[in-house]
């Protein structure tokens, strides 16, 4: 007997409804349809509260090769999930690039590092697409991590090619306009990006 079978007979044993038994288990009717169905496989962390609430052992729910396969699918979801976190952690620390004193202003012949508020000695353009580029990497930053809070998936691919190409984009312009310092930050953010991807790529 398959596993949405048995929680079928499991919960028409206890007379409970699906709505009942999702409550009784704290999730979704949804969820509960979905196993019964046959078209998913509840996480660990639901099997032991089946297991708990049915007064069952997961491997009377489960044989030990899908039970496996669960664990090896939820654990590269938390790694996945992890990698999305601390990416965009990375473009949140784009940051830096506005607040550190990164930038020479010349005063009466000398030379001051100014954070780009108060960065004065370079075009208007050029200031202009400093700030659209930081600005678009800490709020794509930001969405990544509400992204990856929700355990959203949809768009995580789309965003992140996104800010690799803009993080590449950035790094050039930088070295273009002659920005030293802040153009070291920038490249290092790209790389540890990357690492990230190369690590997440291999998995």
């Amino acid at each position: 007997m398959e596993f949405h079978e048995k929680l079928q007979e499991l919960r028409k044993g206890r007379g409970l409804t699906q709505e009942e038994l999702a409550e009784a288990l704290y999730v979704s009717r949804t969820a509960i349809s979905k196993w019964e169905s046959g078209r998913g496989y509840p996480s660990i962390d639901s099997l032991k509260e089946i297991s708990s609430y049915f007064s069952v052992t997961i491997d009377e729910l489960l044989s030990s090769d899908r039970l496996l396969s669960i664990a090896e699918k939820e654990n590269k979801a938390n790694l996945q999930n992890m990698c999305d976190i601390l990416f965009g952690m990375i473009d949140v620390c784009s940051f830096m690039l506005i607040a550190l004193p990164l930038y020479p202003n010349m005063v009466n012949g000398y030379i001051y590092s100014v954070n780009l508020w108060a960065y004065t000695q370079t075009t208007e353009l050029n200031y202009l697409l400093f700030w659209i580029m930081y600005a678009s990497l800490v709020i794509l930053g930001i969405i990544k991590l509400l992204f990856a809070k929700f355990r959203s998936e949809k768009y995580n691919p789309a965003m992140t090619g996104i800010s690799m190409i803009l993080g590449i984009a950035l790094v050039l312009f930088l070295a273009v306009t002659r920005e030293a310092y802040a153009v070291v930050v920038a490249f290092l953010l790209l790389v540890i990006k990357g690492i990230l991807l190369l690590k997440n790529a291999k998995r």
